[in-house]
């Protein structure tokens, strides 16, 4: 039996979307990418909406058969809502990979992870042997850190020994991200917690270090992965 379901037909995004005539280039420069029998690794966010619209109407035009393993609940009730099928990772892996950024520096090193889907977007990135990251110019820096703090996806009983563990890596400030639209914190696709991370100096090999702590789960430092940028 098919689901007839209101609450997934009138699903709308939650946001404002900014720069949303800058977003809707960048997404039929992904739309365009699309071929039959791709299976597509589809990010969180805004921008990664816009992408699927586009995505959608290609597959109803051209009558394309692809599927999509989304890394947020949120991207795929829409996945499901615009009638492109999903599967996962147990199932098949992504010829190819799309998402925003927070932000980009000029070695194509990111920050990423303010929908709370840090960790399953960086396990789809290193599954894919391409990645997109598609950006406004608002998401350009000269330095990791510059607008935005790294976020953390913490197991919630280990919070206080990872908030140790992240001083003594020169973190200049520390907070539970708290909710939008709910009592309390931010609670992450596999139920955590997310620290928000100020560094003052964002080190090649930070990524790892804080990898390293026992009760960290991801961070939002993508550094040195294979991705190409598409800037509206």
């Amino acid at each position: 039996m098919i689901w007839q379901s209101d609450i997934i037909k009138n699903l709308e995004w939650g946001d404002t979307i900014s720069n949303k005539a800058a977003k809707q280039k960048v997404a039929e420069q992904i739309a365009a990418k699309v071929k039959d029998g791709d299976v597509l690794g589809v990010g969180s966010g805004s921008t990664s909406f816009m992408a699927i619209l586009a995505i959608a109407d290609k597959i109803k035009g051209e009558k394309l058969n692809i599927k999509a393993i989304p890394t947020s609940i949120e991207i795929g009730m829409f996945c499901s809502k615009l009638g492109i099928p999903l599967t996962s990772l147990t199932e098949a892996s992504p010829d190819w990979y799309f998402d925003g950024a927070d932000e980009v520096d000029p070695n194509k090193n990111l920050i990423k992870g303010r929908g709370g889907a840090m960790f399953k977007e960086k396990l789809l990135m290193s599954c894919s042997p391409v990645n997109y990251i598609i950006v406004d110019e608002s998401k350009l820096v000269n330095k990791l850190g510059s607008k935005f703090p790294v976020p953390i996806e913490v197991f919630p009983a280990a919070v206080l020994h990872v908030e140790e563990q992240l001083k003594a890596l020169e973190a200049d400030s520390l907070v539970i991200r708290p909710a939008k639209g709910k009592d309390g914190p931010v609670i992450t696709e596999n139920g955590n917690l997310v620290l928000d991370a100020k560094f003052g100096n964002i080190p090649f090999d930070l990524e790892q270090k804080i990898k390293a702590i026992t009760g960290v789960i991801e961070s939002g430092l993508f550094i040195n992965y294979n991705v190409e940028v598409l800037v509206a």
